[in-house]
């Protein structure tokens, strides 16, 4: 009886422990406070976790570069329409002197293309020097005489070149110059070449500017070889070439006096 009576009040002190830790009234004496039922609620209710993200403890953390406030921020390219404007004038200025300077080149090169020793463009026409020799008597009056030419000095045999492009209109015999060739410019203008030994063209011929036309020789009344050259204006008058072509860009007693005749 003794051993049961224990075995009695034991479980009804655990009955009374089970039921305080589950709030149920009645049971294991005093009734629970409020403060029991929560505690109580905490001890054995399974509570749901907030949902969170957490930080990945495996990454690296991110940390500022040393320095890193003090580098420049990329730039930005500028807009073209803001901050300039394009000069359409002075490109096509630019295209215009480049295809002028291109025509120059062309025509002064395509002049001295036979052996000519200068040439220059003057208006759009292309002119040369007609030999390479040493200037030796100019224009006016000569001996008592008038001398209505120059003197060009060189080597017989040394080319003779078409001044400008022309037509040939005397080409062979000539009273005092021996032999001689005589060109017809398109402005009226007329080019005589003197004294000459040969002569390359025919009358009638069309020549251009540089082309060979005849040689230095020491025919008719002649005191050594050389060429004497003419200019005659578009009425027949006779003039001083010196100045005639020095205003077209030919100096012919400055260029010529390298060679000995």
């Amino acid at each position: 009886m003794t051993v049961a009576a224990a075995a009695g009040g034991a479980l009804v002190a655990a009955g009374q422990t089970v039921a305080g830790a589950l709030g149920v009234p009645g049971l294991g004496g005093a009734l629970p406070t409020v403060e029991d039922d929560y505690a109580a609620l905490a001890a054995s209710a399974m509570l749901p976790v907030a949902t969170e993200t957490r930080a990945d403890t495996t990454a690296p953390a991110v940390t500022s570069a040393i320095g890193g406030e003090q580098l420049a921020q990329p730039a930005s390219l500028p807009d073209l329409d803001q901050t300039a404007e394009v000069d359409v004038a002075s490109i096509t200025k630019a295209a215009r002197l480049g295809e002028e300077a291109a025509k120059v080149e062309r025509a002064i090169s395509t002049a001295m293309s036979h052996g000519a020793p200068q040439a220059v463009l003057y208006n759009d026409e292309a002119l040369v020097m007609p030999t390479e020799g040493r200037f030796t008597s100019g224009f006016g009056a000569r001996w008592g005489v008038q001398h209505q030419g120059i003197d060009l000095a060189a080597p017989i045999g040394t080319p003779i070149f078409a001044l400008t492009d022309g037509k040939v209109v005397k080409s062979g015999a000539a009273s005092g110059f021996g032999m001689w060739v005589v060109l017809e410019h398109p402005d009226g203008t007329s080019t005589v070449y003197g004294h000459i030994n040969r002569s390359f063209v025919e009358v009638g011929q069309q020549v251009k500017a540089g082309d060979e036309i005849a040689e230095v020789g020491n025919r008719g009344q002649s005191t050594g070889p050389h060429l004497h050259f003419e200019v005659w204006t578009a009425d027949g008058t006779k003039t001083n070439p010196l100045p005639y072509l020095a205003e077209r860009g030919l100096d012919l007693t400055d260029a010529t006096r390298g060679r000995n005749a």
